[in-house]
């Protein structure tokens, strides 16, 4: 058993997968071995979690997810009884008489009967107070709704401010998108991560936990292979993405190096005040900021602003910042070696100007630049046919950016990211970088990756605009597109939420971290290494 870091790149299995490498297993073991081990694993978790607890409940749904619950009941009755520590083990079971039970699948029978024989305690609700709750409702297998007990029990583990552990996945979560199920009450249902959270994965590590709702779900999560090793004819569905991948990294540099080493970065965007009442400079500043402090050689900005008489010439904070004229830049040989930060705070603008930049070797979206395109079939024509030519396109869309590219409702993008991110980048021949509470990133032909790092500090305005230029400074001066292109752009992300996840304190209130602006954030963006 161990604890998941997001420093190291871990194997995702969705259901079929896990499914599979179970199916393997069984055959291969004595009957009940592998729920053996489970409930083993997850009362040894729930005893080094709550060492002193006094009352333990432990949620049981009638299938084998409430089958590991109750050995793992079993073995916590059975250690309390042996040290006389005075620790109470309460199970609840969503099974109703002797029909119910010879309804339950195999292993989990066996498991009841091994719970009554140690003498595990039974009751019809919850205990009114503990001091840590197993969730063995609903595992890999939930189709069915939360209702009535099921549902009770559910609401109050989402809940309950004491630590919960999840055995294998918090109950009603959907293993492969990460999608939590509403409960019947829930009205009465406040944020369903109300104390300390755990969820111990077992055999395989799912992508639901690292994406979507799962994050807050599950909380810290474990994993215990049970002894299984994956077999090679089961491929992973993603890629936990740990910090950096081999060949991604950008330290080996020579001495001798110039700044036209680390590669040129182009920011398109910031429409002016003048165009429509909105200004939104700042916007394309943050990316080249991030661009410069992300370690790209040269930075230059092509501002939106239709030569206003008191247009943007430079950057008080960052005066190594380079401002052009986009036609300026535009008509320059060397640009379409560049790597190109389109979109961010462009506006209406951007959509006129956008189609000389879909030439650049190397060209990131963002923002209005992809609502332009999701408007415009013209645009959506130039972007597929760059995939001719062997350019490297990175799409940075939010959960309703990604929906207009994609013709769908939000909730639709929401309900599958991992799906929603493959038919994205597929679609287009680009990398696609689904950002959200575990930004999923995808290219074709790749198993896609799920970033485990960032949080909420990360909602404020400018923190996207800020991510594409850290891409676009991880893809500046690259080689010819390979397979490290994808591992760059899920370094950027990485380090983009790593920031976030390591905002220092506010210096007068210990462990309270300070307001996260995207300004301050570009200054702390490092070369990618």
């Amino acid at each position: 058993m161990r604890s998941i870091d997001s420093h190291q790149r871990e194997a995702l299995f969705d259901t079929a997968g896990t499914r599979q490498l179970e199916q393997v297993a069984q055959a291969a073991l004595p009957a009940h071995t592998l729920m053996a081990r489970a409930g083993l694993a997850v009362a040894r978790l729930a005893r080094a979690l709550a060492p002193h607890a006094q009352c333990i409940w432990v949620a049981c749904g009638p299938g084998n997810n409430g089958g590991d619950g109750l050995v793992a009941a079993m073995h916590l009755h059975r250690w309390a009884a042996g040290s006389n520590s005075g620790l109470r083990v309460i199970v609840t079971h969503a099974v109703d008489g002797h029909a119910g039970e010879e309804a339950l699948p195999a292993d989990a029978r066996w498991a009841l009967a091994e719970a009554r024989s140690a003498g595990v305690v039974f009751q019809p609700d919850a205990p009114e107070s503990f001091d840590l709750a197993i969730d063995a409702l609903l595992g890999i297998g939930a189709g069915r709704p939360l209702q009535g007990r099921l549902a009770s029990w559910a609401m109050g583990l989402r809940t309950t401010d004491a630590p919960v552990l999840c055995v294998d996945l918090p109950s009603g979560l959907q293993a492969d998108t990460g999608q939590l199920a509403p409960i019947e009450e829930a009205s009465a249902v406040r944020a369903h991560r109300a104390g300390p959270r755990h969820t111990l994965a077992l055999l395989t590590l799912k992508p639901g936990l690292f994406t979507h709702q799962g994050r807050d779900a599950a909380g810290r999560v474990w994993l215990d292979d049970l002894g299984v090793r994956p077999s090679a004819s089961v491929a992973p569905t993603a890629w936990l993405a740990g910090r950096a991948a081999p060949g991604a990294t950008r330290a080996d540099k020579a001495h001798a190096s110039h700044k036209g080493s680390f590669g040129d970065v182009v920011v398109i965007g910031g429409q002016g005040i003048a165009t429509s009442g909105a200004g939104m400079t700042g916007a394309a500043v943050l990316a080249a900021r991030a661009a410069l402090h992300g370690g790209a050689g040269r930075v230059f900005v092509g501002l939106l602003e239709s030569g206003a008489a008191n247009e943007t010439r430079w950057d008080p904070v960052c005066p190594e910042l380079m401002f052009r004229r986009p036609q300026t830049l535009a008509d320059e040989a060397w640009v379409e070696r560049a790597c190109v930060v389109c979109g961010c705070g462009g506006g209406l603008s951007v959509a006129a100007v956008l189609p000389r930049w879909m030439a650049a070797a190397t060209l990131v979206l963002d923002a209005d630049a992809l609502n332009a395109v999701a408007s415009d079939t013209a645009l959506q024509t130039l972007l597929a046919q760059r995939t001719s030519t062997a350019q490297v396109t990175v799409l940075t869309p939010h959960p309703l950016e990604a929906a207009r590219l994609l013709g769908c409702s939000t909730a639709q993008v929401m309900a599958d990211r991992l799906r929603a991110a493959r038919t994205l980048a597929e679609r287009f021949g680009v990398i696609c970088v689904l950002k959200g509470s575990g930004t999923v990133l995808a290219a074709p032909n790749r198993v896609p990756m799920i970033n485990p790092t960032g949080n909420a500090a990360l909602s404020t305005a400018g923190t996207g605009d800020v991510l594409a230029g850290m891409i676009g400074a991880a893809l500046a001066g690259s080689p010819a597109p390979g397979q490290g292109t994808l591992d760059r752009v899920a370094g950027a992300v990485f380090q983009h939420g790593w920031l976030a996840d390591h905002w220092p304190a506010d210096g007068q209130s210990p462990g309270v971290p300070a307001g996260l602006v995207a300004g301050e954030l570009a200054r702390r963006v490092r070369p990618f290494d």
